[in-house]
């Protein structure tokens, strides 16, 4: 039997998590710290705007801080990353937080509902009816909105480039692997109950059948793209299937040897394959790397308990403590023997 055949079902349960709400009544109140200063700020991926949160703390006002970029996976929103971007900040750093495009505040990307351009333009500018891609999940297309999301926030006065680190959970805990790999400024990762193998839409002849498929009619224009609502495999958001397949950041990450990584996972994690996803990517990563296991815990619990989304929490903050905090005396030091 392949290797791959559990995964389909796993991994639609590892998104479903992100579909849940991750503010759940078990956990206490919140409500944004007083010295958190909080701004919304535009970001244009690709052309269309996505919609970002910078978080700092008064005490650090004017001053460079090492930074934080922070994504939703599957189905999830920036809003609901408060929490941790909150407590982040009274850290000492500074946080992105954004939403892919389509999902959340983000604006659509589009595509033109007719089948070409018309011929006449106006200096490259014509009127034509459009229709928005909502609620679409696709992951290369997400590394994209990663990669501005960077992009961005270098330019932010009060962003260090030399001490930048990604936080992710479930699909974004391998997105912020795909996005590491892609761009060396990055120093840390913090990635939790993460899903780093996109080919379940490959495991089976089924799979394999109805991915190939699919991608054949959109490519003949035979396909378009669900409506926004619509859910897949239970959850909200239809998935791009030939993105997936092509998308498997557990083998990537012997390509980022100088980035330090971190997994966070749920030993009893049914929705996740743990052998498959965070104990292969750190059997296989090179650089620094740490494996945490909270025990008796499923997928959901890294959300919905207190004791284990703070056990994460903490273990972020002092993972990038170390290896993003401590990255600017290690850019001085090698400056000065230069």
């Amino acid at each position: 039997m392949s290797r791959l055949i559990p995964i389909t079902f796993l991994l639609s349960g590892t998104f479903c998590a992100i579909a849940q709400d991750t503010n759940s009544s078990a956990l206490p109140p919140f409500s944004m710290p007083a010295t958190v200063q909080v701004r919304n700020v535009d970001i244009y991926s690709e052309g269309t705007r996505i919609s970002g949160t910078v978080f700092s703390d008064q005490a650090n006002a004017g001053k460079r801080l090492p930074t934080i970029v922070m994504a939703q996976g599957w189905g999830g929103t920036a809003v609901s990353l408060e929490r941790e971007a909150s407590a982040f900040a009274q850290a000492g750093y500074l946080v992105l937080t954004f939403d892919y495009r389509g999902w959340g505040k983000s604006d659509s990307r589009i595509i033109l509902t007719s089948p070409r351009e018309p011929s006449q333009k106006n200096n490259w500018r014509y009127t034509a009816e459009v229709r928005a891609l909502r609620e679409v999940v696709a992951p290369l297309d997400f590394v994209m909105d990663w990669q501005n999301a960077i992009d961005f926030v270098v330019g932010d006065p009060q962003c260090d480039p030399n001490r930048l680190g990604l936080w992710g959970t479930s699909l974004s805990g391998g997105l912020v692997v795909s996005a590491a790999e892609r761009d060396p400024r990055v120093k840390a990762v913090h990635a939790q109950v993460p899903a780093l193998e996109g080919r379940w839409v490959l495991a089976t002849p089924k799979d394999r059948d109805e991915t190939r498929t699919e991608a054949t009619k959109r490519a003949e224009g035979q396909l378009g793209y669900p409506e926004p609502g619509t859910r897949a495999i239970g959850l909200l958001g239809a998935p791009v299937r030939a993105q997936f397949a092509s998308w498997f950041p557990v083998e990537d990450i012997v390509r980022i040897p100088n980035v330090a990584t971190q997994f966070v996972l749920a030993e009893k994690d049914t929705l996740v394959d743990n052998p498959t996803n965070g104990l292969r990517a750190y059997e296989l990563a090179k650089g620094p790397k740490n494996l945490i296991v909270i025990p008796g815990i499923n997928h959901f619990a890294i959300y919905q308990d207190p004791k284990a989304r703070f056990q994460a929490r903490d273990a972020a903050i002092a993972w990038f403590d170390k290896y993003v905090k401590g990255a600017g005396a290690q850019a001085k030091a090698a400056a000065a023997s230069r």
